[in-house]
């Protein structure tokens, strides 16, 4: 049996996934969890759809992605209830039958209609917690997203069951497959529309299916956070490659980003790997018990160490931390929970019955601030950027003698620096979920 195959861990993940339903219901004075899968929604003044993207509490139980209309009911001690709208359509591929891994655990009633699922639904809307967006009304069925049920389904989402630790690593080699073609891509000379274009043929998925949209980002470039414009053309001379960009394994995220040189020898191509290599460090720290927000300070100390050692900062690490000279080249949290969203839910999650963990002073941009535990993934993303924007305020607040312009200048045609891998925390050492893909697509 391979122990990777999601099909054999599937039941272990939904009697997890019933135990949790279980204790939020009872939690919410609920009988029943009530899901829609979610609705597509329309452009205004138009008759086209936004591309439809499903109810994450919906595909934490079910590997269905592209259902709308359709519902998963749950009744503690009974089976999970799938209404599973198939509609009669000759303007649009209709979804195949219902068949996969989860048939067999789940009783399915296919409608062809979305109110034909009135008649399925449990026959008291009242007690029933309804998870999903407001236009997901059916009827009486008017999602109420209870906070007691929602703080508590979400508070465990960051612990992951075994098939989605499965899922999340087969969303890291179809991501790989991509990153691979795009620096390929990059090193033949491409702009960032053709490498983009290289991305997405790679892994198989377009801009609709992909967890987000892909940053492809040359030069200068590199120093905008979220660049997705996508130029035609490779400016001229070719410096520097970012690349943030993920893949989705049914309903699943990864989230991986890589930073190159165009001239390998260059003195770019050493900070990268100083950066590289602090990054590893980073991962390094995703230990139970270890709090988040310490490993965001000190990706601060650490990159601000590298940057001391470039001679682009002229004051000790600590100095440039407390003076916010640091958030001006890292402006950015280390990282963020992942899963079925990519910044999944409960980032600041004090506990499964609400409350909330304030970010560190002076870091406005982490979202996570929880303790590592068992179970979670994170996203390590150090990045060290060149921004005119973040540069002008430190003059401003009189820290100027904090940096050295003239390195500065000589680092600003390649705009900035991030390396990003997931890390699973465990009972024991972390597992890099991204690093043995890469190494698994160079071998073969």
């Amino acid at each position: 049996m391979n122990p990777q195959d999601p099909s054999t861990l599937y039941p272990a993940h939904l009697h997890v996934l019933g135990q949790r339903a279980d204790q939020a219901l009872a939690r919410g004075g609920f009988d029943h969890l009530v899901v829609p899968s979610g609705t597509l929604h329309y452009q205004a003044f138009d008759d086209r759809d936004y591309p439809y993207a499903v109810n994450p509490q919906f595909k934490a139980w079910l590997p269905l992605t592209r259902v709308p209309n359709s519902w998963l009911v749950y009744t503690p001690g009974k089976r999970p209830q799938v209404i599973f709208h198939q509609p009669f359509d000759y303007w649009h591929v209709v979804p195949d039958a219902p068949g996969g891994w989860w048939v067999e655990h789940c009783d399915v009633h296919v409608i062809r209609t979305p109110e034909q699922a009135l008649a399925l639904l449990p026959k008291d809307a009242a007690r029933c917690a309804i998870l999903g967006e407001p236009q997901s009304a059916l009827g009486g069925y008017v999602p109420n997203n209870p906070g007691a049920v929602v703080d508590y389904l979400e508070y465990h989402r960051a612990y992951k069951t075994p098939y989605e630790l499965a899922l999340m690593r087969q969303a890291q080699v179809l991501a790989v497959r991509g990153h691979r073609a795009a620096e390929a891509a990059f090193r033949a000379g491409h702009g960032e529309f053709a490498i983009h274009m290289a991305y997405c043929a790679a892994v198989g998925q377009d801009a609709n299916e992909l967890p987000y949209g892909n940053i492809v980002a040359l030069n200068e470039h590199a120093a905008v956070l979220h660049y997705t414009e996508l130029g035609q053309r490779a400016p001229q001379p070719l410096h520097s490659f970012l690349i943030d960009a993920g893949a989705s394994a049914h309903g699943y995220a990864s989230d991986i980003t890589r930073t190159y040189a165009a001239d390998t020898g260059s003195e770019f191509q050493a900070l990268i790997d100083a950066v590289d290599a602090a990054q590893q460090r980073m991962g390094q720290a995703v230990r139970a018990g270890f709090d988040y927000k310490q490993l965001h300070i000190d990706a601060h100390l650490s990159l601000m160490g590298i940057l001391k050692d470039f001679g682009v900062i002229t004051v000790s690490p600590e100095a440039a931390l407390a003076t916010g000279v640091s958030a001006a080249f890292f402006p950015h949290g280390i990282g963020h929970g992942i899963g079925l969203q990519v910044h999944d839910v409960a980032g600041f999650a004090a506990s499964d019955r609400g409350g909330r963990i304030e970010r560190p002073a002076g870091h406005p941009y982490l979202r996570l601030t929880r303790v590592l535990e068992p179970g979670m993934v994170v996203t390590i993303e150090p990045g060290i950027y060149f921004i005119d924007m973040l540069l002008d305020e430190v003059r401003k607040a009189g820290h100027a003698g904090s940096v050295d312009w003239k390195r500065v200048e000589q680092f600003k045609p390649y705009g900035g620096i991030r390396i990003e891998d997931e890390v699973a925390c465990t009972a024991g050492e972390p597992e890099n979920l991204t690093r043995p893909a890469f190494a698994a697509a160079v071998a073969a």
